[in-house]
């Protein structure tokens, strides 16, 4: 899963007046995928790139006990909704917040081959839909670009700026999907990931901008 942890962030937005703005949401979404990578910068987590360990995806994610725990997924949505709570001192937009921080873990869990914990040790966890493109691919466009629809038709963004957004998020898709895989875990590893996700958060704030009520 990779833009499809985005829908959440749409449909958040969609659903209510008060929730955070859409490129606030977009951070959510990611946020343990951006802990992730500045825990594997620090050598903290760690990652491997094993060709063949999935049909879709060739990342061996075997330690990353904090981030993509179902105990550290939580404490990160915590940890952001008081921050919003604190920020607006809205409970409605602290709880969509920490929800949309915490949808990043089941949403794996439909994808990753067995690599989820539950608190930082064995059992692994993973439906595995990685193994499964036919199923994978069309469900996470769905799940996106529905998401994005219902953005489009509840906030009434610019058009143009709604189309830009769903263009950044296929562009990045389609180099998730089909771009070359590296052949070693660099820092530019993280670096990727950090553009990737900063590239698609902006175009988010920016399409955020533009809508009839608060996004």
């Amino acid at each position: 899963m990779f833009i499809g942890h985005w829908a959440p962030a749409l449909a958040a937005a969609a659903t209510s007046d008060r929730a955070p703005r859409l490129g606030t949401l977009f951070v959510a979404a990611q946020l343990v995928d951006w802990a992730f990578f500045g825990l594997l910068l620090a050598g903290v987590e760690n990652m491997r790139f094993s060709p063949g360990i999935s049909a879709m995806n060739a990342m061996d994610l075997y330690h990353m006990r904090y981030t993509h725990s179902l105990l550290g997924s939580t404490v990160f949505a915590i940890l952001f909704g008081c921050g919003l709570w604190l920020l607006l001192r809205d409970r409605t937009a602290a709880l969509l917040g920490a929800a949309v921080v915490l949808s990043h873990w089941f949403l794996d869990l439909l994808v990753h081959v067995p690599d989820l914990t539950l608190a930082g040790s064995p059992p692994k966890l993973g439906l595995g839909l990685w193994n499964h493109p036919a199923i994978e691919m069309p469900l996470e466009l769905a799940i996106t670009f529905g998401a994005l629809v219902w953005y489009v038709r509840a906030r009434r963004p610019a058009l143009l700026r709604a189309l830009v957004l769903g263009g950044v998020l296929l562009l990045l898709q389609a180099i998730n999907w089909f771009g070359p895989v590296e052949p070693d875990v660099t820092a530019g590893t993280s670096l990727l990931a950090f553009f990737a996700y900063g590239l698609a958060t902006l175009a988010a704030w920016w399409t955020g901008k533009s809508a009839a009520k608060p996004a």
